[in-house]
């Protein structure tokens, strides 16, 4: 496995396979490591580069001493691109990973970074409740609010690798790595705003693709679509599935969107906004 050493010595690992000149980096949000994106690899490194990172304290990467903050894990992934020779990138970020993508936009520019691929992101405001279970990570009911977090994220679901990850594997990442994750993503929406905000203020912004399931309610589908008529590099598609993990549940139709962004198919996207426009309350 190939491993590239942070600017404080701790070791990022990631994987490296498939061709084509611009990679696609796959990110896992925190609290999970590169195994949600499993299945989806194979299936892209057909066709494109793919290096899926773990994130630093996560799966095989080292944690190093101290604490660290999203900037930190920042530095790692440009550390990654730098070592792989990467000179342009396509991130592929689940939920609050997009966060990382939207700081790489900035770092690297639009020439090197044209494309975004969001999966399952809460880019609206988000509710009252998902602030609360934040600060219930931070506090003595941690556990509570952890357990309450996965179970809806997993609400519905039959999948069982999607199962696995929500009910065992994310179980497993210690207390003080989802204290840290939601200190780190509440200062991330205190900096950016809501994603859709965030995604608004790059100039000139990359063609983005929203792939989602959760929440499906009619009123979340139509505010990404009224986003994107008047920003028409934004595009959103309601997957045909119920999990907060598409990359382990529908990987195929994941594969394919990403496809069809990368290679400029721009009719393909634009219909996307009316896939799942039946969801109910």
């Amino acid at each position: 496995m190939p491993e590239v050493r942070a600017s404080d010595g701790v070791r990022i690992r990631y994987d490296d396979v498939g061709q084509g000149d611009t990679p696609l980096l796959f990110i896992p949000a925190w609290c999970s490591g590169r195994d949600v994106f499993r299945t989806l690899v194979p299936r892209c490194a057909e066709r494109h580069r793919v290096l899926c990172v773990d994130l630093r304290g996560h799966g095989d990467s080292e944690r190093g001493t101290g604490d660290f903050d999203s900037g930190t894990v920042l530095d790692d992934l440009l550390a990654v691109l730098k070592a792989s020779g990467a000179r342009r990138v396509v991130p592929v970020c689940i939920a609050t990973a997009g966060y990382w993508a939207v700081d790489l936009h900035r770092e690297w520019g639009p020439r090197r970074v044209p494309h975004l691929v969001l999966l399952d992101w809460l880019v609206t405001e988000p509710p009252a409740a998902f602030a609360s279970l934040l600060r219930g990570l931070m506090s003595e009911r941690w556990g509570r609010a952890r357990d309450e977090l996965l179970e809806t994220w997993a609400h519905g679901v039959e999948h069982p690798d999607v199962l696995r990850t929500l009910r065992v594997d994310m179980r497993e990442v210690p207390e003080e790595m989802w204290a840290r994750a939601a200190r780190e993503i509440t200062a991330s929406q205190a900096r950016h705003g809501t994603p859709l905000r965030a995604l608004a203020g790059l100039s000139p912004a990359p063609t983005t693709l929203h792939l989602y399931a959760q929440p499906d309610t009619r009123e979340y589908l139509e505010e990404q679509v009224a986003f994107s008529a008047t920003h028409p590099w934004f595009h959103v598609m309601k997957l045909p599935s119920v999990s907060h993990l598409p990359s382990l549940e529908v990987p195929d139709l994941v594969a394919a969107g990403i496809d069809a962004l990368v290679s400029g198919q721009r009719t393909t996207l634009r219909t996307g906004p009316h896939v799942g426009s039946d969801s109910q309350d």
